[in-house]
């Protein structure tokens, strides 16, 4: 099937989004606890960037980064690549990348800048604010201390994606499909999600009925290693 073509200007949207998550390298927290020594994120062993198509060719032009994810990456690996790829989006693709010590920070694609968060959008479709990849709980520093993030990340990040939506509504439909099954997910455990709005406050959201609670983002949970970690 040939994928959707979408028209987007990568350098702008790579200069618009190009904010720090937090004011210091947050792999240098996350990589202490990775045997690999990489900073979980950027671990191809545990996580996969996607890209849009038109990244990709832009992408593939800049730099050896970057090649097409095959599946092989990791030998140790046992999951099975087929299921990656038919859980993925058909307007984007699977990417690979030569690892954290050769990374180029104006080449890092889109899911790269926009890790460990996901647009959040309610259940009448309204894009709120950010909640994250919950798979990555247990390993991401950041989702154990999301007070950390900058509030010119949390900005950048909801004007990037106001403009993605008008213009890849496909984007729209698959966020709109994580948010229902975090939903899900978070009901089954019987906690409520944490989201940092767009309109610059933190909350506790209702995975029921979506109702929100006000939060000190210093009380929001940690997860894994971190839950017992001293200081900030």
């Amino acid at each position: 099937m040939e994928r959707p073509r979408i028209h987007l200007d990568v350098r702008s949207l790579y200069d618009q989004f190009d904010q720090p998550v937090t004011e210091f390298d947050c792999g240098e927290k996350c990589r202490l606890h990775n045997p690999s020594g990489k900073p979980f994120c950027c671990d191809i062993c545990h996580a996969v960037p996607v890209a849009f198509s038109q990244e990709w060719e832009y992408l593939r032009l800049q730099t050896d980064l970057w090649h097409l994810w095959r599946g092989n990456e990791c030998p140790e690996d046992e999951s099975n690549p087929d299921r990656l790829r038919s859980q993925t989006p058909e307007h984007l693709l699977l990417m690979a990348c030569k690892g954290p010590a050769f990374c180029e920070r104006n080449y890092r694609a889109s899911s790269c800048r926009q890790f460990p968060f996901f647009p959040y959008i309610t259940s009448d479709d309204r894009f709120i604010g950010l909640s994250y990849e919950w798979e990555f709980e247990s390993t991401c520093w950041v989702i154990s201390h999301l007070h950390s993030v900058t509030a010119a990340y949390r900005r950048e990040f909801i004007q990037v994606y106001d403009d993605l939506f008008t213009r890849i509504p496909n984007e729209f439909d698959s966020y709109a499909g994580a948010s229902e099954e975090m939903r899900d997910h978070f009901a089954s455990l019987r906690r409520r999600i944490p989201l940092l709005h767009r309109n610059g406050k933190d909350y506790l959201l209702s995975p029921q009925n979506e109702r929100l609670t006000r939060v000190d983002p210093l009380r929001y949970p940690r997860f894994g290693f971190y839950r017992t970690e001293s200081g900030s």
